[in-house]
């Protein structure tokens, strides 16, 4: 393996020896001095290579679509290298796999070190320092096969070596991520290196890689390079003709003259390394096995912490490697032009790529392949140094955060900005500042539930979105998930496996075979859980969101979606669910008319009904009508809203095609939604939280929703004649416990109307009430100034207000409310139970009872007012 960099010459042995190449320090009269913190830049890697193409002819599978480009494959097999399960002190991290142009893969991993192929070995203690590098080694292998992993890449190479004898592997994805070398052209590992089994053809058998690292150890014991000068041919037959072989080691001892040095080494390093280089896998230890020899006892007693945080900058003491990598993504870095600087990605014409000739059978000659994909083993390293001078000006104490006000640290500089938030998503400090802000928060969960709760309604930072969904949504793994059975057959099966392929598929990583593995897993688990109900389409595109911010933890990903679909889409997954949808869709409607009456009046009018379009929207919340990115900032807010928050999402969207569906007919309109224009999704998500925080929580209320209490005296609770008669009504009721919050709340901006008899009304009235006697007024012309109340119109329109009808008949409630949104009056609702509800048989008010709002607004929470 090749290591470039433009700002380093090639090392060599005796400074590997000194010391001086190690990050962050420098040797001066033999004594280690730390220097300046900039050799973060030496500590990410970076290699490429190209996936292999499927031939000409092979342009679809067996089930008719088209073949998944192999690159798609290895880049949903490597999220598996960066998950948490996989991080070992004897393991380099995987930070990043990009897919690139050309079928190319693009892999950001850690670097740790030197290759163990140039780093020397000096004789004084030689023999203890080889056991404990085969230690490391071992255990980094057992904790991969615990992982269901194999390495198949061993080699000095990618044994990386630190001062202090610390190992790390490196590179050991590759067999993995290529599925066993079969999405790639060429060879994964050192002929050298391989077992006997694996030249025969032997694919997963993890004892491999430890004759591999028997291998590497006699090569160090023996102090040479074995075979150093036969072709690669021959040394398949050298490896081959061992199989016969008693012991292995002595033998290739004797073909190197080094018998001597064999029968003076220490009895366990020698045999250590003769159980590694065991013929028969099944008599060769398992990596854990090895670990229990007692030539390690002396390792075991010794402190594996090999961490040395002196000379280490701020960022790498406070942040992960991960958060380092993705604030230098933020500050401009790009990996692809990293390669391109040091000439591992040549552009060339795509002219010089069309095949010569095309044949009527679809078979084409090409001109040779351009050598620039060639497979090419050079690393190069990142440079961190511009992010470290963007960081340099941020005080130690701003990495450990200390909350004691949330509302104080919200409105600190720092967070107090109007600026948007796809631009405060790509702004390094600001990302910084919630970066270091959510690693405290989310390692205090779940007692720091309300403040992740309170600093998630600014945002969510893009790296934790996955993890602060679940704490929002009140996720605690359980173990719930391994438990349910994903593998029997269900009736389900057939309709998931054709759903899958269709979901989100412009997607790399859903798109990835291991990306449809998954997806299918989580719906047969939520199958299995809910017997109750049935899989219905749309459940993968519910599903999605949650799979691909989880990827590597599809626990965490399906106890978010069972907390999810209780809490927006309760009942909506049953096999009748007709009841459900319908009052779902008659609330949808009535809000229309709160909010938008002309649009809603224009709707009616068409009879373009919210079942023509709706339904996908709700059914799946959104996510089959957007594209990802935006669905995350729309459940940003929508997971931190109730059950009807997805409601005013909707009217947000109709706000935006307001203009063009006031100037079409029916079908237009039909044409419109089916292939829905673009969304600001910005506005979009302002819009419906505006709405939400507006609206009276009652206006909303839904009989089949999930209620975590019960209803109170002055709540809504509908019978089913109620019901019924809600679902044939366009205007919504409101409760008696919502008038008396937005009276105590927002006066100002509450107007009611009273329709009762003027005898009624002089007998008792709600304060500052207008009485519009029902029985004198015309409704036939939808005017205000028909009513002939002096300046109500100015009254209505003054600012955005609540207009409540009471009435002792309902019937003639909701016939005033149609008149009022015919006069284009917005925020109309009725009053549930009329004023009967109100009145107490002493002849008061519930309203004027001074005990009784005292008592009750201990227990109400204010309602927001609303901006424009």
């Amino acid at each position: 393996m090749k290591v470039t960099n433009s700002s380093t010459e090639r090392r060599t042995a005796s400074e590997y020896q000194s010391g001086s190449i190690f990050r962050g320090c420098s040797v001066e009269s033999g004594a280690v001095v730390p220097m300046a913190p900039s050799k973060l830049n030496y500590r990410i890697s970076v290699l490429t290579f190209f996936a292999k193409a499927h031939p000409n002819d092979e342009c679809c599978g067996t089930n008719g679509l088209p073949l998944t480009p192999n690159s798609i494959g290895i880049f949903g097999r490597a999220q598996l290298l960066k998950s948490d399960a996989l991080r070992h002190e004897n393991l380099c991290t995987y930070l990043d796999a990009i897919r690139g142009k050309h079928e190319r893969t693009i892999i950001v991993q850690e670097y740790v070190g030197c290759p163990l192929s140039e780093t020397f070995i000096g004789e004084n203690n030689k023999q203890e320092t080889l056991l404990r590098i085969g230690y490391q080694v071992l255990s980094a292998l057992a904790h991969l096969n615990q992982c269901g992993l194999v390495c198949r890449n061993l080699d000095p190479s990618n044994v990386m070596v630190s001062r202090d004898f610390g190992v790390k592997l490196y590179n050991y994805g590759l067999y993995h991520m290529t599925c066993g070398g079969r999405y790639v052209s060429f060879p994964i590992g050192n002929v050298r290196y391989q077992a006997p089994e694996v030249l025969l053809g032997s694919r997963e058998n993890v004892k491999s890689d430890v004759w591999s690292l028997g291998i590497i150890l006699a090569e160090l014991a023996l102090g040479c390079t074995l075979w150093e000068s036969l072709k690669l041919s021959q040394i398949i037959r050298k490896v081959l003709s061992l199989v016969n072989t008693q012991n292995v080691f002595e033998k290739i001892a004797r073909e190197h003259s080094r018998l001597e040095v064999y029968e003076a080494m220490d009895a366990g390093l020698r045999r250590m390394v003769d159980e590694c280089l065991t013929i028969s896998p099944r008599k060769r230890p398992l990596a854990k096995e090895a670990l229990e020899d007692p030539a390690f006892d002396f390792v075991r007693l010794c402190s594996s912490s090999t961490n040395d945080s002196s000379g280490l900058t701020l960022v790498e003491k406070h942040l992960s490697l991960r958060q380092i990598y993705y604030l230098w993504q933020l500050a401009g870095g790009d990996v692809q032009q990293e390669l391109k600087k040091e000439g591992l990605i040549k552009s060339e014409a795509p002219i010089l790529s069309l095949p010569n000739l095309v044949m009527l059978n679809g078979k084409s000659i090409s001109p040779p392949k351009s050598q620039s994909f060639l497979h090419d083993n050079r690393i190069i390293f990142l440079n961190f140094n511009t992010l470290l001078e963007r960081l340099s000006a941020i005080p130690e104490e701003d990495y450990l955060p200390l909350i004691y006000n949330t509302d104080a640290y919200l409105e600190s500089p720092i967070f107090k900005t109007e600026l948007p938030l796809v631009i405060r998503e790509r702004d390094m400090i600001y990302q910084f500042h919630r970066i270091v802000l959510l690693n405290t928060l989310l390692q205090g969960y779940p007692y720091t539930h309300d403040l992740l709760r309170s600093f998630a309604a600014k945002d969510i930072p893009p790296l934790f979105r996955g993890q602060v969904w679940a704490c929002l949504l009140g996720v605690v793994e359980n173990g719930m998930y391994e438990r349910l059975d994903k593998c029997s057959p269900t009736h389900t099966d057939r309709q998931i496996e054709v759903d899958i392929p269709r979901c989100h598929q412009y997607n790399e990583l859903l798109s990835a075979p291991e990306g449809h593995a998954k997806l299918k897993r989580l719906l047969k688990a939520w199958v299995s859980a809910h017997p109750q109900y049935v899989y219905w389409q749309g459940l993968d595109s519910l599903t999605a969101p949650f799979l691909y911010l989880n990827f590597n933890n599809e626990e965490r990903a399906f106890l978010s979606l069972y907390k999810f679909i209780p809490k927006y889409l309760h009942l909506f997954f049953l096999k009748d669910n007709s009841s459900i949808i319908k009052e779902y869709l008659v609330k949808f409607f009535q809000l229309i008319f709160f909010h938008e009456p002309a649009l809603a009046k224009h709707l009616h009018g068409i009879n373009f009904i919210p079942e023509l379009y709706a339904i996908p929207w709700f059914l799946t919340m959104f996510s089959h009508v957007f594209p990802l990115h935006k669905i995350f900032h729309l459940w940003d807010k929508l997971i931190l809203g109730d059950n009807s928050y997805p409601l005013f999402i909707g009217i947000a969207i109709l706000k935006q095609l307001k203009s063009t569906l006031l100037k079409s007919g029916f079908n237009e309109c039909i044409l419109l939604f089916s292939d829905l224009p673009d969304i600001v999704i910005e506005s979009c998500v302002n819009d419906s939280e505006t709405m939400y925080q507006f609206t009276p929580k009652s206006i909303t209320y839904r009989k089949y929703a999930l209620h975590e209490e019960g209803p109170e005296e002055f709540d809504l609770n509908y019978t089913e004649d109620d019901l019924r008669e809600v679902q044939a009504e366009l205007h919504p009721r409101l409760s008696v416990y919502d008038l008396i919050r937005l009276l105590r709340d927002r006066p100002a901006s509450t107007a009611i109307l009273d329709i009762r008899s003027s005898l009624d009304y002089r007998k008792a009235a709600i304060e500052n009430s207008i009485n519009i006697p029902f029985s004198s007024v015309s409704l036939k012309e939808p005017r205000l100034d028909a009513l002939n109340v002096p300046r109500l119109e100015a009254y209505l329109r003054r600012q955005p207000i609540i207009t409540i009808i009471v009435s002792v008949s309902h019937e003639n409630a909701m016939l005033f409310a149609k008149f009022l949104v015919d006069s284009d009056v917005p925020y109309v609702a009725v009053l549930h139970r009329g004023f009967e509800a109100i009145y107490r048989t002493d002849d008061k008010l519930i309203l004027q009872t001074f005990d009784y709002i005292n008592t009750l607004a201990k227990h109400l929470t204010p309602i927001a007012s609303f901006t424009e």
